[in-house]
């Protein structure tokens, strides 16, 4: 589809969105549809690629130093699943209690080859990201919540596909929530659908010292954007209101918050997410366009070997329906 002039209005949908994305939570939770076991012949191909792609510096491996001739099928199938399907899958299994962090990286890190390109999640450059309480403080400004244990609200994140991998678990809580975007739009349509064109506007996000020298201290996207039949959601509500600290960012309007407070109290509603209590060797992929996702606040065991740790990935895959290209670039 030919881009949008710039002078013309968005397309907005006024009938509810009928794509497999659009899903609510409890009618999913028991369906094994979107779960797969590593079985034992996954696991070993997946430590040979990685013995073998040792030879490069994990930067410089290319998806044809990491071969999966076996689960290549399986892969393409989880592609799908993720898009044009629901947008998540999760893949369990993987032993990772009797491997050293640097091979289960280097696991991840080459079946991220074969889903998609991975690109920067801060200013560091930092392609593979370690998610776990460094003791910042999350009240903070700047201070990404992923360093922290208190709870992340509802919100996506950069890039096509958002990848999450448990090596360890926190002793309560830090349950990963994810909800269907499109789904909530649909509620808005039904309940609110005043605030329906809302959602396409350009809102500001501040962008938490993620910008260039000498940069704006915000960016201006919209909510959404509906083409070719699917729905593209951003959403980062702790950014647009923290965008109203700095004088040249634009005003929020009243129908712009109120926009914001339903998006969050529908994604809350039990009726609409899903629950997913991560174990060691889990794997999360998701559509970041068609899934809002969530972390519960966490207790941590006091011992540092036994603190809870994810490593997550951004993904860009170009022929994912949905994307937006300045997302595609990463951080910094």
């Amino acid at each position: 589809m030919p881009p949008r002039p710039p002078n013309d209005p968005p397309a907005v949908p006024v009938k509810a969105l009928d794509t497999p994305d659009a899903w609510l939570g409890p009618d999913i939770a028991a369906s094994p549809a979107w779960r797969y076991v590593f079985t034992p012949s996954d696991i070993a191909e997946l430590l040979a690629a990685e013995r073998q792609a040792r030879a490069k510096p994990m930067a410089d491996r290319t998806r044809e130093d990491f071969p999966l001739p076996g689960l290549a099928p399986k892969i393409a199938g989880w592609m799908r699943e993720l898009d044009p399907g629901r947008g998540f899958v999760l893949l369990k299994g993987f032993p990772v209690a009797a491997h050293s962090e640097a091979v289960c990286a280097g696991v991840y890190w080459g079946l991220g080859l074969h889903m998609g390109r991975a690109v920067s999640q801060n200013t560091d450059g930092h392609l593979l990201g370690h998610v776990r309480d460094v003791g910042a403080d999350p009240n903070a400004y700047g201070v990404r919540l992923y360093k922290t244990r208190a709870e992340q609200d509802f919100h996506t994140d950069g890039a096509d596909v958002i990848g999450l991998f448990c090596l360890k678990t926190a002793r309560s809580g830090g349950v990963s929530r994810i909800v269907s975007s499109p789904s909530i739009f649909n509620r808005m349509l039904r309940e609110r659908p005043d605030l329906v064109p809302v959602l396409f506007e350009d809102f500001p996000f501040d962008t938490q010292g993620q910008h260039k020298a000498g940069g704006r201290p915000w960016f201006m996207l919209a909510l959404c954007r509906f083409e070719g039949g699917r729905l593209r959601t951003f959403f980062i509500p702790w950014y647009i209101r923290e965008s109203q600290q700095h004088p040249g960012a634009p005003r929020l309007t009243k129908a712009q918050l109120e926009a914001i407070g339903f998006i969050e109290t529908a994604a809350n509603d039990p009726g609409a997410y899903l629950d997913m209590d991560f174990e060691p060797g889990d794997m999360q992929f998701l559509k970041n366009a068609s899934v809002l996702h969530k972390r519960t606040e966490y207790e941590d065991f006091d011992e540092p070997e036994r603190k809870r740790h994810l490593l997550r990935l951004w993904l860009v895959e170009p022929s994912f329906s949905g994307g937006d290209e300045r997302l595609r670039k990463g951080v910094g």
